[in-house]
């Protein structure tokens, strides 16, 4: 009787024990995990429900504590935080998608090649529309012109977006549609002229003359476009992007598209200036949903590098009768800064040379005075001159940079800025230091979507081909912890989103990626390669 009331003991504590695990909806075990918190400490497993972390520890640990219908066991595989893009346009990648793709292309004549063939894809096509150009890759440097265009497509309108999105070859059936001549002019861009008569090149705002008149997708085509885009972001383990830069009707079509379960990754939206969206969304003020992020203005001070339109303090070194252009007008645009500086939205600007940048620092300071909360940021702050530096630190202005510009302008950025201004170009390791924080974007469509590629650039400054040996102004490279930290935390940190996700704690959203090995330990040449296992959304594993 003693034994049977011993066994009868055990069996009931056992059942006891058992029933006091408390119940997750998904278990991860026998991973490493990088929690990416403030200590980066490490785990081996966690427990999600409703969406969220429950719980992180051992596997022992919680496999002890909690019970799950759904246990990954991941034999060993790495775990970080969802990655994020905090500078995107990821509406813009669902229309690149539907477009010519022209990036890579060794030359103008494989760019007229590449549009043959998309041609021939698309034989109803009203319009050929094409991005990716960039005449810095062509063995004659010099802006392509409308000829070769003309004489290939003579009968419909081409418009091809060059690769940073600052610039735009057109033909003459376009130009005749848009009505174009060479006495077209508009502030804040160019009309590239050529003994007097326009090349088919518009330089930044020049490109609005034919962009009124191109047809635009409608819902039922921006719907398809942005799921495509998700397709492609979910499988290199994005779980937050950004959209630099949209208007109301697009917002509200992606907040739709989540609400309705089709759109599972997040979206930071920066909102596009222009007197509507300021009237409207100034009055609404910021807002967020589970998977929607609206509190910035999208503001530009100047173009590109690549098309010299980047607004320089000294001119261009391989073109001494340019200086680059503002987009806006100081007056202007210390007009919107004051308007968003007694409101509570952020002000994210667009700055690339060291003009438009010392420009909107000071700006930036004539309004904030101090360090604060307000998280303002300067997108790109490509080339910084040294004695601005420091503001960011005065100022809390957060750098959003994006590193494989780095690595895509290092071929001839010398060339446009000369061998000492250079230095200030590109400078992530200076411009973490003034905070402690960065974040790391892609610019996506400009470069390519793999948040891995940008990893590989800032920590090691070569491109895909290894170049240059040694890396590129090594000075300003970052270790590994500071370029996950850049694409996890501190992104989420800059877009408002750190109490929400950006690192696996419990009560944060379960937006994680698994990979097949681990970034953080494999050489640097194979960091492009590293393949993405899983990425989830809310405890939803969505690839």
């Amino acid at each position: 009787m003693k034994k049977t009331h011993y066994l009868l003991l055990v069996s009931t504590l056992l059942l006891a024990s058992c029933s006091t695990k408390k119940k997750a909806d998904l278990i991860v075990r026998n991973a490493t995990v990088y929690t990416v918190d403030s200590t980066f400490s490490t785990a081996q497993a966690f427990a999600v429900q409703d969406g969220k972390f429950l719980a992180v520890g051992s596997t022992d640990d919680i496999l002890n504590q909690y019970e799950a219908d759904s246990v990954a066991d991941l034999g060993g595989k790495p775990v970080y935080p969802g990655f994020y893009d905090p500078h995107a346009h990821f509406m813009g990648l669902g229309q690149v998608l539907d477009q010519a793709d022209l990036v890579g292309a060794a030359s103008y004549d494989q760019v007229i090649q590449r549009l043959k063939d998309y041609a021939q894809k698309h034989p109803d096509a009203m319009w050929i529309i094409g991005r990716g150009w960039d005449q810095n890759d062509w063995p004659e440097k010099r802006f392509p012109t409308k000829a070769k265009l003309d004489a290939a497509f003579p009968n419909i309108p081409v418009a091809l977006t060059r690769v940073d999105g600052h610039a735009m070859l057109v033909n003459t059936k376009a130009m005749r549609l848009a009505q174009l001549t060479s006495g077209s002019q508009v502030a804040g861009g160019e009309v590239v002229l050529e003994n007097g008569q326009p090349t088919g090149v518009l330089v930044d705002n020049a490109m609005q003359l034919v962009r009124r008149v191109i047809p635009q997708p409608d819902a039922a085509d921006k719907e398809r476009m942005l799921l495509a885009a998700q397709k492609v972001c979910l499988s290199h383990g994005l779980t937050t992007v950004s959209d630099a830069g949209l208007n109301r009707s697009d917002i509200e079509l992606v907040e739709r598209l989540q609400q309705e379960g089709k759109l599972k990754i997040r979206d930071y939206v920066m909102i596009s200036l222009g007197e509507p969206n300021l009237d409207y969304y100034l009055k609404r003020g910021p807002f967020q949903t589970d998977r929607l992020t609206v509190r910035s203005f999208k503001l530009y001070a100047d173009g590109a590098l690549g098309s010299r339109g980047a607004c320089l303090r000294a001119p261009y070194s391989d073109r001494p009768g340019t200086q680059g252009f503002l987009l806006l007008s100081p007056t202007e645009l210390e007009r919107i800064l004051t308007l968003l500086a007694d409101s509570k939205f952020q002000a994210n600007t667009h700055c690339i040379g060291d003009s438009a940048n010392h420009l909107i620092l000071g700006l930036y300071g004539k309004l904030l005075k101090t360090q604060n909360d307000r998280r303002w940021r300067i997108e790109h702050a490509q080339v910084v001159t040294p004695d601005d530096f420091w503001k960011f630190n005065r100022y809390s202005v957060i750098p959003s940079v994006q590193p494989t510009h780095a690595t895509s302008d290092m071929y001839w950025a010398a060339d446009r800025l000369g061998p000492v201004r250079v230095k200030g170009a590109y400078a992530f390791n200076d411009l973490m230091k003034q905070n402690g924080y960065i974040t790391f974007g892609s610019d996506f469509p400009v470069e390519a979507v793999n948040p891995l590629y940008g990893f590989h650039a800032a920590v090691a400054r070569v491109d895909d081909k290894g170049y240059p040996a040694g890396g590129f102004q090594m000075e300003n490279a970052v270790d590994r912890t500071a370029a996950l930290r850049a694409m996890t935390s501190w992104a989420a940190y800059a877009n408002f989103e750190d109490h929400l996700r950006g690192s696996i704690q419990p009560g944060k959203q379960a937006d994680f990626v698994v990979m097949e090995q681990d970034i953080l330990k494999i050489p640097n040449e194979q960091l492009r390669t590293a393949k993405v296992a899983q990425t989830w959304v809310g405890g939803e594993r969505v690839f």
